[in-house]
């Protein structure tokens, strides 16, 4: 299979750099794969799985939100927070899941129950790619 240039960042450093054979995306429109020779596009990504593959095999990351750019030399995704699958902790996520339904609960303004339904919202996401 042809491959393609993919990076992966994220605000504190460069997760990934290389070649790749495809690139499954979760964009806010729906999941997307891209391949070589892809049509140049640009997308925001929702919470979600990022499935890479290449010759080495497949790679699970979860990504918290961003964008992904599709350009001739490849694909940028500049994520907000990315994880590998195989590091998210499960009782750590549910925890923090009650927390943010707590503070939804107890939210009095508009943006305190914006901000708490917001990261309620991603860490359902995180733990359904634990299911994945």
């Amino acid at each position: 299979m042809a491959a393609f240039h993919f990076e992966l960042v994220s605000p504190e450093r460069l997760i990934f750099s290389g070649e790749v054979e495809q690139v499954v995306v979760p964009g806010s429109e729906g999941v997307f794969t891209v391949l070589e020779n892809h049509a140049p596009m640009m997308s925001t990504i929702r919470p979600g799985v990022i499935e890479v593959t290449s010759s080495a095999g497949a790679n699970k990351l979860f990504v918290r939100g961003g964008f992904a750019d599709v350009s001739p030399t490849g694909l940028t995704i500049l994520a907000e927070q990315a994880i590998p699958v195989a590091e998210l902790d499960a009782v750590k996520i549910d925890a923090e899941l009650r927390a943010a339904e707590e503070d939804l609960e107890d939210a009095s303004s508009d943006e305190t129950r914006e901000a708490a339904t917001l990261r309620a919202e991603q860490l359902r996401a995180m733990r359904a790619a634990l299911n994945s």
